[in-house]
């Protein structure tokens, strides 16, 4: 986990509505960092490189974290 004012984080337009909130942040504007964040708990970040996030990503996408299971 790391905490950089370097890195420029934006929500999912999903999450951009008033009503909805605790939202993961992504940034991507530092090159071969992938960075994420809580919005209720800005100062942690956790980042990993390009390939892990698309590791993890593909592993979400196919129900492996799926807490409902």
């Amino acid at each position: 986990m790391t905490d950089s004012p370097g890195f420029t984080f934006t929500r999912a337009a999903a999450c951009r509505d008033k009503r909805v909130n605790n939202c993961p942040e992504i940034a991507l504007n530092v090159p071969g960092t992938v960075a994420i964040r809580d919005s209720e708990r800005p100062g942690v970040v956790v980042t990993m490189t390009a390939d892990q996030w698309r590791t993890l990503a593909t592993a979400v996408k196919a129900g492996e974290f799926d807490l409902s299971a």
